[in-house]
């Protein structure tokens, strides 16, 4: 049918129309794309001619600056130190002994870290970057940098590597850091990225190992951009990562270096406790070693110097070992009398030199015994029959709930490696672990400290502190995390009679200050500063038929691995408590003679916040003590001036 003329040019109009709109759209597309490519082919040139030549993009991890350790003074115990080193990529680098051979022509490596960093890249993912060589001055650096071009993966670094400064002061105590190792990240489930960087400096042992994810911080991130070759073009941005917390720990610097001292070569242990707080003001196992050593990897020769010597200085005795208490044990059997009602403090007990006991005869270190003798006169003298008899009054029971009230056969939660929870055993704990039933005969030992009882030095500070205060004062080694103090181990009341705790706090102030007292040759005479203690001596070692016939049965005439522990356990001031002490020195012989003036000594260092008075000790000492004093200031600033190295 014939369109008429209205229909015709109402057609024309709408295909003008459209026409006009399809076109403004080609125009205007055209137009993008037009300028698109002049943004990519003009302004973008420079980028895309980088991208043409193999250019790509790296993400690299960022290690975290490790948090510092300071004692509570604010002396630096564990700090890190610039530490210059050369890097290698593998998947930059092309050839990588090409590379290394280039490299051995400008810097003289060790083969035992080239073989040491070879085993590492076989290991590790090839865009991690590898340690070929630590610690190299400034002028191998410029070297490197100067010849990069012909160095692809090749990079010069400034990182931060860990030192101890206070040497071995502080070994057993804070540990060291080392390289990760497969073990290391074998024992973890879903290890942190940065662990994985070579080399990457980790808590091995002790503080640094309990802390470590508080003292590690977190990784940053960094994208570079790498050329065909490998050389790094440029870095096109970075996120910095988190700094490890820095840690104050409650321990004093200046104390602990003269209590390290004053164990010298002995195989020895020494904790002082604050009695107020929980504070510990020092912590020394002896023989030390030097922790600086294992930073980046210890010698065989070096390592096998320390695990080979009868004194085992990689050993922290002070929390690891655990050790018969002897006497020092016997407040622990009294207060469990005590509160049992069994006794009274001025109830005496005969003592002929021996209990007889199921047919068999348990002796007092006093052969011809002690007569009749009460609650002082027994821990003054040390009389262990008194004791024998009381035990089995009281039964072990009670004595083992009183010894752990006391803080032994527990735990204690403090950040230092293989602490060990010591043994109060009663007599479930017999028959679940030998399937026997407790004897008699096994009370009587445990009453003085032997046969299953074990307690380690810290155990027996806390002990004694929580006689002092009447407290359960715990342990505190960290002061403050980045500023923010941490809680107190004051502890609340232990809920003791205090009656009896002072009976026994008199019994103890009469060991040392009595004339008849086990520790009165230790004693401390200046005013104000009065000390309480209890000195202990126990047996290693049963005395074989042999020894018995021959006579040999004095310490100095065994073999050193077969003598008695010396033990001493104070506090000070008697009449208003400050810090309490344990001191044991394996295998030395008797506590009193032994473990008692060292006990003396460093008790008195930390109540006079430094070298004490002369007047502080008995007059027949003071010539002695004065040569002592001029010694141990000479050792221990000969010990700062080397790092605090000593027999290691």
């Amino acid at each position: 049918m014939k369109r008429n003329q209205k229909d015709q040019d109402h057609s024309h109009r709408m295909l003008t129309r459209r026409t006009l709109v399809l076109g403004g759209l080609q125009l205007g597309f055209t137009g993008a794309l037009a300028m698109r490519m002049r943004f990519l082919q003009v302004d973008q040139a420079d980028q895309f001619r980088l991208l043409a030549e193999e250019n790509r993009i790296n993400i690299r991890l960022l290690a975290p600056s490790r948090g510092e350790i300071y004692d509570r003074n604010g002396n630096i115990i564990a700090q890190n130190s610039p530490s210059y080193r050369i890097v290698l990529v593998p998947e930059d680098a092309g050839d990588v002994e090409q590379v290394i051979a280039n490299l051995t022509r400008l810097l003289p490596l060790d083969e035992e870290d080239l073989e040491r960093a070879r085993t590492e890249m076989r290991r590790s993912r090839p865009f991690l970057p590898i340690t070929l060589a630590d610690q190299i001055s400034w002028d191998d650096i410029s070297k490197v940098a100067v010849n990069a071009p012909a160095l692809p993966g090749i990079t010069p670094e400034v990182g931060l590597s860990r030192v101890y400064p206070q040497g071995s002061d502080f070994a057993h105590v804070v540990g060291y850091v080392g390289p990760v190792s497969d073990y290391d990240l074998s024992k973890m489930e879903n290890p942190d990225p940065v662990l994985l960087t070579p080399r990457f400096q980790f808590g091995k042992v002790g503080f640094e190992s309990k802390q470590e994810e508080t003292l590690r911080g977190k990784a940053g991130i960094k994208r570079v951009e790498v050329n065909a070759a490998g050389r790094v073009m440029r870095e096109l941005d970075r996120r910095e990562g988190e700094a490890g917390a820095d840690m104050q720990l409650t321990l004093d610097a200046d104390l602990q270096s003269y209590v390290q001292a004053r164990l010298g070569t002995e195989s020895a242990a020494a904790v002082i406790i604050d009695v107020e707080n929980g504070d510990l003001r020092a912590i020394c196992s002896s023989p030390s070693f030097d922790p600086n050593l294992f930073v980046r990897g210890i010698s065989v020769a070096d390592y096998r110097a320390l695990t080979e010597d009868p004194y085992r200085p990689l050993a922290n005795k002070t929390v690891q070992g655990t050790y018969p208490p002897g006497s020092t044990f016997k407040m622990v059997t009294a207060l469990a009398g005590l509160e049992a009602g069994v006794i009274t403090p001025e109830e005496t007990t005969w003592c002929p030199g021996y209990l007889e006991v199921s047919g068999r005869r348990f002796h007092c270190w006093k052969r011809a015994g002690h007569g009749h003798v009460n609650l002082l006169d027994s821990l003054k003298s040390s009389c262990d029959v008194y004791y024998y008899d009381l035990a089995i009054k009281v039964g072990i029971d009670r004595i083992s709930e009183m010894a752990n009230r006391l803080g032994l056969g527990i735990r204690h939660d403090i950040p230092m490696s293989a602490v060990a929870a010591g043994l109060a055993p009663n007599r479930e704990w017999k028959s679940r672990t030998y399937g026997q039933d407790w004897l008699v005969g096994d009370t009587v030992n445990a009453s003085i400290g032997q046969g299953y009882m074990l307690a380690s030095p810290m155990q027996l500070a806390v002990m004694t502190a929580r006689l002092a205060s009447g407290r359960a004062v715990s342990p505190r080694l960290v002061k403050s995390i980045n500023g923010v103090e941490q809680p107190s181990g004051a502890g609340e009341p232990i809920g003791l009679n205090e009656s009896h705790l002072n009976h026994v706090r008199k019994s103890m102030y009469a060991v040392s200050n009595d004339r008849r007292g086990t520790g009165y040759r230790s004693r401390i005479i200046g005013d104000g500063m009065r000390m309480a203690g209890k000195s202990g001596t126990s047996q290693v070692r049963n005395i074989t038929a042999a020894e018995r016939a021959s006579g040999v049965i004095r310490n100095q005439d065994l073999p050193w691995e077969r003598r008695d522990h010396a033990l001493y356990v104070c506090y000070a001031p008697y009449d208003k408590p400050r810090y309490a002490v344990a001191v044991v020195v394996e295998h030395g012989g008797g506590g009193s003679s032994v473990a008692a003036p060292v006990a003396r000594d460093v008790l008195l260092q930390a109540l006079y916040g430094g070298t004490p008075p002369l007047e502080a000790y008995p007059a027949g000492d003071r010539r002695k003590i004065e040569a002592q004093q001029e010694r141990l200031e000479r050792e221990m600033r000969q010990r700062t001036e080397s790092g605090g190295s000593d027999r290691a």
